[in-house]
Order: structure tokens, then C-alpha cells, then sequence
């Protein structure tokens, strides 16, 4: 029977963003470089996850927990473990405490931030050792630029990883002829978070990185904010109280401005996006295609896009459910 040859002249690319804590959609990435054969795992921003879930000691091996407003009463280990699965597979982090301690934490805001900071520090350094124990023995790397959300101090961890490679604000060559630029700041929302900055800081920082390119038509922008009015950062507008306006029914765009301008300048062959979970889909500014694959990770669904880039062009792509 004859064998399948691996076409040599094409680079394929398996993207996945905005993951935000989800151990399931986690574990699909790492695995979605074999699932796919594809040839690079790249991973737009958004890692860590948004609240921690307290687990309240009632006495003996009980605990009470409230998850997206409903009460659960776990009683023995089987329902802690199944317990904390559920958890951590909507991106939140377990929390084992008493009433006291959460009384004292009611009043102390600084301590809730420090033991947030401490537990999602704790599941990026699993997932790092995760990737690094999955990958071994193969020549997969995870090209990974945090994102918007994502605290500072994850890039130490990622930096240490062997097989997650920190590319932030860097080129890195994907192969002879792609080369790829990666950043997961954005541009300011209403949440203050912790790597966004005014479209003119965003413009410096996007020349600081074409400006190296050798071959910018030929290039890969992993940019984890959307260009502005591309349908792909569609997000519900929301008023001085961060209300979503009619229901959630006023869509606004919420892109960057400078990302656009330097798409319509530069004219890269692909630019992935992530940042509105809600604008997954694809479209083109001028001869660059854009893609935002979306992201449900609370449901554990891995959303992604497969991109194969020949010499000069996309050969093809889609994007992927699983």
C-alpha cells in the first residue's frame, strides 16, 4: 500500500486562543498538533482563568460551594474530586477555606488578590509541566504570547518551559519562508486589565516588530486584539455601569485602530486573532486574511483554525469544533 508523503512545501498551523483556565481545552491543544498533523501549535492570549471558586469546610468532609449561582453540599471524596473537575474545567480555580478565612478575606481585598495570583500560577506551572511531559520525544513547541488578561509574572513560568516558547513582541521564523510576529497586548477596554495601552503605543510597539521582518507579505501576525471594523471584534456594547445595552443586542466593534492601519500598510499573508470570543470567523483586508476562531472554553469546547501556508499563499484553512 502506498504510503501518504508529507507535503515538505507546506507549514501548517494549528491556532487556538483565549483557553482562559480550561484544563480540558488545555489538554485538546496539546494534543490537536497530532490530531491535525499539524506542523506548529500556536496559542493567541488569554490563558489564565477569571475567579476563584471557594470550597467552604462545614465540618468532617464536608464543603459548600456555589458555582454560577447554584449551591452544591460535597460530602465525600468522590464529590470533591468530581467537584473540583467541574470547576476547573469552566477555567476557574478550587479554593479549599473555612467561613472564618472568608470572613477576614471579606475585608481584605489585597489577601483575595494574593491568593488568586497564587492559584493561577499554580495550573500555568502544570500546564507548562503537562506540555512539557506530552510533547517529549516529538519536534512540537507551543508559540505562546499571554495576553490581555493573563497577569505578568506567567511569562517567568512559560520562559522556563522546554516545549512552550514565550514569543511575545519577538519574529520568530516558522519556516524557510514565514516568519511570524506575536503580541497579546490590546487596545484599552473597560476592564483595565493587565496588557492593554492607547492605539498610539500599540502602533510603536506593532513597527517595533514589522520593522525587523525580512519579508513582511510573506508574514504571520498573531495579534491577540482584532483590527478595528473587521467583524471580527463584534462585542455588545455596554454602558457607564458595564451593562450590556438592549439585552446585549447593540454589537459595537471594539478592535484596534493601529492593528488595522498596519495590516492595510504591511499586507501579511495571514493574521490570527482572538480577544471577542463571540467574533469567530474569517475575512480579508485586502490580500491578508484574518482569523478569529472564537472561544467557548467554559462549554470545554476547543476552538481553533488550521491554517496550511505554501510558498507565497495560503494553500487553504478552516476553522475547527472539537
Amino acid at each position: 500500500m502506498a504510503q501518504h508523503k508529507k507535503d515538505l512545501t507546506v507549514t501548517k498551523l494549528f491556532f487556538a486562543t483565549d483557553i482562559h483556565g480550561s484544563d480540558i481545552c488545555w489538554s485538546k491543544f496539546l494534543n490537536a498538533g497530532k490530531f491535525y498533523e499539524a506542523d506548529q501549535l500556536i496559542l493567541g492570549g488569554d490563558m489564565t482563568g477569571k475567579a476563584v471558586i471557594p470550597f467552604i469546610h462545614q465540618g468532617g468532609n464536608n464543603y459548600k460551594v456555589t458555582l454560577l449561582e447554584q449551591e452544591f453540599q460535597i460530602t465525600n471524596d468522590d464529590e470533591m474530586t468530581d467537584m473540583r473537575k467541574r470547576v476547573r474545567s469552566r477555567g476557574y480555580y478550587p479554593y479549599l477555606t473555612t467561613p472564618d478565612e472568608m470572613s477576614e478575606l471579606e475585608k481584605n481585598p489585597d489577601q483575595v488578590h494574593k491568593i488568586f495570583l497564587q492559584e493561577v500560577l499554580k495550573v500555568v506551572q502544570q500546564w507548562m509541566d503537562l506540555a512539557d511531559k506530552k510533547l517529549d520525544g516529538s519536534d512540537m513547541k507551543v508559540l505562546c504570547s499571554p495576553g490581555n488578561d493573563d497577569m505578568d509574572e506567567v511569562d517567568e513560568i512559560v520562559r522556563a518551559s522546554r516545549r512552550v516558547l514565550l514569543v511575545e513582541g519577538q519574529v520568530t521564523q516558522l519556516d524557510a519562508h514565514h516568519e511570524m510576529i506575536a503580541s497579546g497586548w490590546s487596545n484599552r477596554t473597560p476592564w483595565d486589565t493587565h496588557r492593554e495601552e492607547d492605539e498610539d503605543q500599540l502602533a510603536v510597539r506593532y513597527e517595533a516588530m514589522i520593522s525587523q521582518l525580512k519579508d513582511p507579505r510573506n508574514a504571520i501576525f498573531n495579534i491577540h486584539v482584532p483590527p478595528y471594523k473587521s467583524g471580527l471584534d463584534e462585542a455588545p456594547e455596554l454602558d457607564k455601569d458595564l451593562r450590556p445595552v438592549l439585552a446585549g443586542n447593540s454589537m459595537i466593534p471594539v478592535g484596534s485602530t493601529a492593528l488595522r492601519a498596519a495590516i492595510e500598510k504591511s499586507q501579511p499573508l495571514l493574521s490570527l486573532h482572538g480577544h471577542i470570543h463571540e467574533g469567530r470567523g474569517t475575512m480579508r483586508i485586502g490580500k491578508t486574511l484574518c482569523i478569529n476562531p472564537g472561544s467557548m472554553y467554559e462549554q470545554g469546547t476547543l476552538l481553533g483554525a488550521i491554517v496550511a501556508l505554501g510558498k507565497n499563499k495560503i494553500e487553504n484553512f478552516v476553522l475547527t469544533s472539537g
